[in-house]
């Protein structure tokens, strides 16, 4: 079977997607409705048309914002917000070039009088959208919000801000429909991106670094306060490298789920997958009745990849969303990717051992109908060609051939399919210093999630080794992105306010667990 557009798109995607599950706990999309805008005709009584109330609007330092919702489809929720489209030149070093809105929202705080410094949410991907996670944002940084606004700025190349998604001529076809990996795919779909883009963007300006030069700008325009920085994931990219270049406009900063300034966006994956799944298999057999059920996950994990790199075949399960039956063709690399998904969070990683050992034994619904899901929720982030900007700009000349992983579930694949969409993207300009480690005294909380398959504890162990007021916690059982987790966000509150690490008292984490590894779809052993 061809390898389709639209699935050579959405292998990249999933291949160089770091903030995956990132943006999976942040999710879902929304868009901003201004109260403005939602008023398409004025109320009619006795036949006359009714005033219409002006929209609210809140003047924050030379910005004026409107009040708006931020909302989440499928779920009827909301955020209420304060909103704009904030222009910028989409090439910073010429100011008559063409002009692009950023998509800028405030959630503001219910003090009166809110804290000088405002705290900033730096979303992961590269590629998604600060302002589609408003709610969960919301909620996870409610306890700071009593005092401090917080600022959701889309980055440029993502969600309102000018966003560099493309869509292929065969987006009809169904997302299961997949096969094998294909580089020269992989490189024809980021060419016809590229076409689709001519005419509104230039993606050589569509880089961390640029962005960091828009987030700098927003800031004066509200006042030049000074920000305490959340990165999650690709975010902490973006905190370290505004913090290396405006160190006067951060009070604080916590990089969760961390990603060194050394490291190139894809040169460890295969090795950091292979180290959380086996971490977490190990928990299946040191267990009595996990290894009685199923052996050694990874034995068996690598037993059916050998399988399918011999023979792979179409295969048939039951969508878990609209219950008909569906067909896809089943291969080491759609096992790679499904097993990837499912190493994210704790929940998933739980449900791994048996699901594996299902499709061993020829059922593949368990594995794949999750994967579905999951796969779903990655969507928005399918034809990024932001991801594509971000990585070939920044990081894929450094990416060396890995020989040592060519047996690693993920193989050598990302690297492959790096070099091969980034050998026709434009580039912009790197920094000489973008890639040299943090140094800085101000005072940074690192998170890392015991088990996280991409970002794994030793990122955030080595970035603390710069700084002079910073405390590494690790979350035992966790995965990736782990700041909504257990008692996180007050240990967030009381960083951000105190600016002491070195004496937060973390005991509140020692009650984290791993999740249960299940047994059956009843759960684990009692």
């Amino acid at each position: 079977m061809a390898l389709n557009g639209r699935t050579a798109i959405r292998i990249g995607a999933v291949i160089v997607g770091l903030g995956f599950l990132a943006w999976h706990e942040f999710q879902p999309k929304g868009q901003v409705a201004v109260a403005a805008e939602a008023a398409v005709a004025a109320p009619v009584v006795a036949g006359k048309p009714m005033p219409v109330a002006k929209p609210r609007t809140w003047q924050l330092g030379s910005v004026t914002l409107t009040a708006c919702e931020l909302t989440q489809p499928n779920s009827g929720l909301s955020t209420a917000a304060w909103c704009m489209a904030y222009p910028v030149p989409e090439n910073r070093a010429d100011p008559h070039s063409r002009m692009i809105a950023l998509k800028l929202a405030v959630l503001r705080s219910r003090a009166q009088v809110a804290s000088k410094d405002m705290l900033v949410f730096l979303a992961g991907g590269p590629g998604q959208a600060a302002t589609d996670s408003a709610g969960a944002i919301a909620s996870m940084l409610e306890p700071l919000r009593a005092h401090r606004d917080v600022l959701l700025l889309d980055q440029r190349g993502t969600g309102g801000s000018n966003a560099l998604t493309c869509k292929s001529a065969d987006d009809a076809t169904t997302p299961d429909d997949s096969d094998a990996l294909d580089v020269d795919k992989l490189r024809n779909a980021a060419a016809a991106c590229l076409k689709q883009l001519r005419n509104r963007a230039d993606p050589r300006y569509y880089t961390t670094t640029i962005a960091a030069q828009d987030l700098e700008e927003v800031r004066k325009a509200l006042g030049s306060p000074q920000f305490d920085l959340v990165g999650v994931s690709y975010g902490t990219r973006m905190a370290q490298q505004y913090l290396m270049r405006y160190p006067d406009a951060v009070r604080s900063v916590i990089l969760d789920s961390v990603v060194p300034n050394s490291q190139a966006l894809g040169e460890d994956f295969a090795r950091n997958l292979d180290d959380a799944l086996r971490a977490q298999f190990a928990r299946c057999t040191a267990e009595p009745a996990c290894k009685q059920h199923f052996g050694d996950p990874d034995q068996t994990l690598y037993q059916l990849r050998d399988a399918l790199r011999a023979n792979p075949h179409q295969v048939s399960f039951r969508d878990p969303e609209s219950y008909r039956t569906v067909k896809r063709v089943l291969n080491e690399d759609s096992l790679a990717s499904v097993v990837r998904m499912f190493a994210y969070t704790p929940a998933t990683a739980a449900l791994l051992p048996l699901s594996i050992d299902a499709a061993a034994h020829g059922d593949v619904g368990p594995l794949l109908g999750q994967a579905k899901i999951l796969s779903g929720d990655l969507a928005d982030l399918m034809g990024s060609g932001m991801q594509y900007s971000v990585i070939c700009s920044e990081d894929a000349d450094l990416l060396a051939p890995r020989p040592q992983d060519a047996d690693t579930i993920l193989g050598t694949h990302m690297i492959d399919a790096l070099k091969s969409v980034c050998s026709v993207w434009p580039k912009g300009v790197r920094p000489a210093d973008f890639h040299q480690p943090l140094k800085t005294s101000t005072p940074v909380l690192l998170l890392a999630g015991q088990y996280d398959p991409v970002t794994p504890p030793r990122y955030a162990e080595e970035v603390a080794a710069g700084l002079s007021n910073a405390r590494v916690l690790v979350l035992k059982g966790q995965g990736h992105s782990v700041m909504a987790t257990g008692c996180t966000p007050q240990l967030v509150k009381h960083f951000v306010e105190k600016l002491d690490p070195k004496t937060l008292d973390a005991k509140c984490l020692d009650q984290l667990q791993p999740t249960p590894i299940f047994i059956d779809f009843n759960g684990a052993t009692p």
